[in-house]
């Protein structure tokens, strides 16, 4: 009877299966490194773009800073030069105001009726104290005052007789605003320019 001993058979198949694996798992290990690395240098180059995209937006957002300085400059300079203006309107206003108010004034004022007293305030409030023959012509005068373009919202306080000198005369008090009717005319006019432009053709909203 043959005897055939198949010891080193096995440990040849055994040895050659230990190889088979190691060689899987070094390869796994190769391609694990190798996806790693190339993982690592995608990231890397999305991080680098990134990094250039942020320096660009910085550098665009240094150019719009300097653009938003400058509007801010200009708005300011605005700002102070509407100040500047509406000061001088009102210096204006201050200064020919009272004059046109007293020469409308005695041109509206009826015959045989007297102003005994004129208080003007700076929001334009107008009290007029006065003394008539009769209070029609005190009516006349407030129909007067409210046909003219300096006067508005007249209204009489109260009127009541006195006797002065052998004569009997109704004193009477009147409240009025002033206006101004070149600014309102300004604004009729801009107003009238704005609905104008909004209704034209390629204005409209």
């Amino acid at each position: 009877m043959i005897r055939i001993n198949l010891l080193p058979v096995r440990e040849e198949r055994r040895r050659a299966d230990i190889r088979h694996q190691l060689i899987g798992i070094g390869g796994a290990v190769v391609v694990t490194v190798i996806g790693c690395a190339l993982f690592h240098y995608s990231l890397r180059s999305r991080m680098d773009s990134v990094r250039t995209n942020i320096t660009n937006l910085n550098g665009e957002l240094a150019q719009y800073q300097e653009q938003l300085e400058q509007v801010k400059a200009f708005r300011q300079q605005k700002e102070e030069i509407e100040t500047k203006l509406s000061v001088i309107r009102g210096l204006e206003r201050s200064r020919s105001g009272p004059v046109h108010m007293l020469d409308e004034l005695a041109s509206r004022i009826p015959d045989r009726l007297w102003i005994t007293r004129l208080r003007a305030t700076a929001d334009g409030h107008v009290e007029l104290e006065g003394m008539s023959l009769d209070n029609e012509r005190v009516a006349d005068l407030l129909t007067r005052l409210e046909e003219s373009p300096y006067f508005g919202s007249v209204e009489l306080e109260g009127t009541e007789f006195e006797e002065r000198s052998g004569l009997k005369l109704a004193r009477f008090e009147v409240h009025a605003r002033l206006s101004h009717p070149d600014e309102e005319s300004k604004a009729g006019e801009n107003l009238a320019a704005a609905g104008t432009a909004a209704t034209a053709p390629g204005g409209a909203r």
